[in-house]
């Protein structure tokens, strides 16, 4: 089946997911209302558990639909799900309190704990039990980009890239921290084109030459090579970064503790137990790619990301066009000001 093929069916299979779990989120609200009442009235009607999309957000969704429908009868409440497209969507719901816990990558989650009241408890450890991923860069098995060197010998050559929002720590922070603006270059201005998805489409871009490099990281690869095995043998990766800590679990400061203490221990447990239960709650585990459970952690894990940002926006100023030199000084003195206070935001309370 060719690419585009490939896409059709994925589309429809997800546009049929997204019907279905609307329809399951609109019923279980409306049965909040009636288990609200009989846990009390300091009980909220649901949890809303915000999901960040790993490939598209209905698959996502179905992804941790065991999990949670086990969350739901460990808590005897509903469970509605918020999983939006994008990073900023889902910035978007928790910055209006439309989520009470959510799994967030790096830069989303500093946001979420700096500016948008909520904490982090727990992080993900993978399946060989690492807490990390790798950002990657990506092109064809075939492409006459055959390293980070050859990549960055050519400006203005007409590449075209394929990258994830900014609020994506693999898709863009890492590739512009660890690549470009060390050497002074910014992929918007380096590159022909540049073009903006998730990770799954990007890869496909490069599969089908619509573009000749993309952002990605171990996690979506290895999800790549599940959903189109012999598309992912036409790729190749040509940059690897260092490691770069898993995403975390965050819950919203306003929960009761009595349920927060019930989230958290549940969540920790997930996947621990002996026997059967074990057993069924890893292979829930095993469909969210790459995750093989969640360990206690606070917002302290959250400080290589404010790091990374910071030498970043750093890197930027430092190597950007200025009025004057007082204008630059200007710039670096706002942004060690605004990495001390990040810092600062993220010690325990």
């Amino acid at each position: 089946m060719n690419i585009a093929g490939l896409r059709s069916r994925q589309g429809y299979r997800h546009r049929c997911l997204a019907t279905i779990v609307a329809g399951l989120s609109i019923a279980w609200t409306c049965a909040g209302s009636a288990v609200a009442a009989e846990h009390g009235a300091g009980q909220p009607p649901s949890i809303r558990f915000g999901i960040l999309p790993i490939g598209s957000a209905a698959e996502s969704l179905e992804q941790w639909r065991p999990l949670l429908d086990d969350l739901r009868k460990r808590l005897q409440l509903p469970v509605t799900t918020v999983s939006v497209g994008s990073y900023a969507g889902l910035s978007d719901a928790i910055g209006a309190q439309r989520v009470d816990i959510a799994f967030l990558s790096g830069k989303l989650a500093v946001e979420a704990v700096t500016r948008q009241h909520m904490q982090v408890f727990a992080q993900f450890v993978r399946s060989d039990g690492a807490k990390g991923n790798v950002a990657t860069l990506v092109v064809r098995a075939d492409s006459p980009i055959r390293n980070l060197d050859e990549l960055l010998s050519t400006p203005g050559s007409g590449w075209r890239y394929a990258r994830s929002e900014h609020l994506s720590v693999t898709g863009y922070v890492a590739p512009e921290a660890y690549v470009f603006a060390p050497r002074g270059l910014n992929s918007d201005t380096f590159f022909g084109s540049v073009r903006v998805g998730d990770h799954q489409s990007n890869l496909l871009a490069v599969v089908n030459r619509e573009v000749d490099v993309a952002s990605s990281n171990n996690p979506d690869m290895d999800l790549f090579r599940r959903n189109f095995p012999g598309e992912a043998g036409q790729l190749r990766v040509i940059w690897h970064s260092p490691l770069i800590p898993s995403g975390v679990l965050v819950v919203r400061d306003g929960i009761p503790r009595s349920l927060r203490q019930k989230l958290t221990a549940f969540l920790l447990g997930y996947g621990k137990a002996a026997g059967e239960a074990g057993v069924r709650e890893r292979a829930n585990l095993a469909r969210i790619p790459d995750l093989g459970g969640f360990a206690p952690e606070d917002n302290r894990v959250l400080e290589p990301f404010v790091d990374m940002q910071y030498t970043l926006l750093r890197q930027q100023a430092e190597h950007g066009q200025w009025v004057t030199p007082q204008a630059r000084q200007a710039r670096l003195a706002q942004i060690e000001a605004d990495h001390r206070r990040a810092v600062r935001q993220l010690q325990p309370r």
